[in-house]
């Protein structure tokens, strides 16, 4: 009997060991959630008063949206009634009106028999709905409000019709801060006993941007990929380009001619992509971006030169020719250059 229980907790252990670490630590509990304390107070008030309305929760991914209302889902029901009074749809599954015609009704309007109270729906990345199905889902949120809850979790606002806004309480979760982020990475860390530097701390905050689901994947295969986390391996496990890169391909666009410059960093970026890093030019575009922002070039210069970026950015997300692309990008630094020279 021993042994048939110890086997049975090996397959758990090992099933939770083999976890991504994104589900591995995704919070259990409302009181697990780093951020958004306000958002989390409102809602616990609600669903401490049973008075919770229909959900809206929007903003960019990685935030916890979707960790916060299955949060709070296990909250309101215990395990073995979750199945049956919690529906949860993603955009994997089919979003078109059949679905709200189908499952979604005939759910909603189900009345549970042992259990007083309303049951859920949880509507994940909703803003995948078709029209169709969005404005069908509206007469079913009215029909049967008095047994039901919706929640509609999505990354862009302006893409849920306003007849569905105005039926719910929204809430935005914005990107998370890196006060944030640290002390959740730092535990992970801990937990999976990672050999992290300081400065691969610092690149994982930078490339997630708020993103804590980006910032445990990117620490994950750095760590699988290298044994150790450092600002050098995360930024080549990425494919991002290293700040010292972009340094140097600043510094031959404004210094060196115009087929020193191409010849350069057509060798970086060609050696990259062939051996080590794979930089791609859109990559480097972002970056330029950011260090164009903090040059300290007079205004004019600095609109001429970001309007020919933001033409370069729209031509690649076409599908132009890379090497051409990189032609116009020193062109414009080269006519920069001559500009600054100008009015000096």
């Amino acid at each position: 009997m021993e042994t048939s229980a110890r086997k049975q907790q090996q397959p758990d252990a090992a099933k939770i060991r083999n976890l991504p670490w994104v589900e591995k630590y995704r919070p259990q509990t409302l009181d697990d959630l780093i951020s958004h304390q306000d958002i989390l107070s409102t809602i616990q008030k609600f669903i401490s008063e049973d008075r919770l309305p229909h959900l809206l929760l929007y903003g960019p991914p990685g935030t916890g949206k979707t960790s916060t209302i299955l949060a709070c889902a296990k909250q309101l029901y215990k395990d073995k009634e979750f199945g049956s009074m919690v529906l949860e749809l993603n955009a994997s599954d089919d979003r078109g009106i059949d679905i709200v015609r189908g499952p979604i009704l005939s759910f909603a309007s189900t009345r549970t028999i042992f259990k007083k109270g309303f049951k859920l729906v949880i509507l994940d990345e909703a803003d995948a709905m078709t029209q169709d199905a969005q404005n069908a889902l509206r007469r079913v949120i009215e029909k049967f409000t008095e047994n039901t809850r919706f929640c509609l979790i999505c990354n862009y606002l302006s893409k849920i019709i306003p007849a569905l806004q105005s039926r719910c309480t929204r809430f935005r979760f914005g990107p998370l801060t890196p006060e944030l982020m640290v002390p959740r990475l730092e535990h992970v860390v801990e937990e999976e006993k990672v050999d992290i530097s300081e400065d691969g701390m610092k690149a994982l905050i930078t490339l997630s941007s708020g993103d804590m689901r980006r910032a445990l994947n990117i620490l994950q295969s750095t760590n699988m990929a290298f044994g150790k986390v450092t600002e050098e391996t995360v930024y080549t496990c990425t494919g991002h380009p290293l700040k010292s890169d972009i340094a140097n391909i600043l510094d031959w666009m404004l210094n060196q001619d115009f087929t020193t410059a191409y010849r350069n960093i057509l060798s970086l970026a060609l050696q990259s992509l062939k051996t080590l890093k794979g930089l791609a030019l859109h990559d480097i575009l972002t970056e330029i971006h950011l260090f164009v922002h903090r040059v300290d070039f007079p205004s004019s210069v600095r609109i001429h030169l970001l309007t020919k970026m933001a033409d370069i950015e729209y031509r690649l997300a076409v599908g132009t020719s890379e090497k051409i692309q990189l032609s116009s990008l020193i062109a414009a630094f080269q006519v920069t250059r001559d500009l600054i020279v100008t009015e000096a």
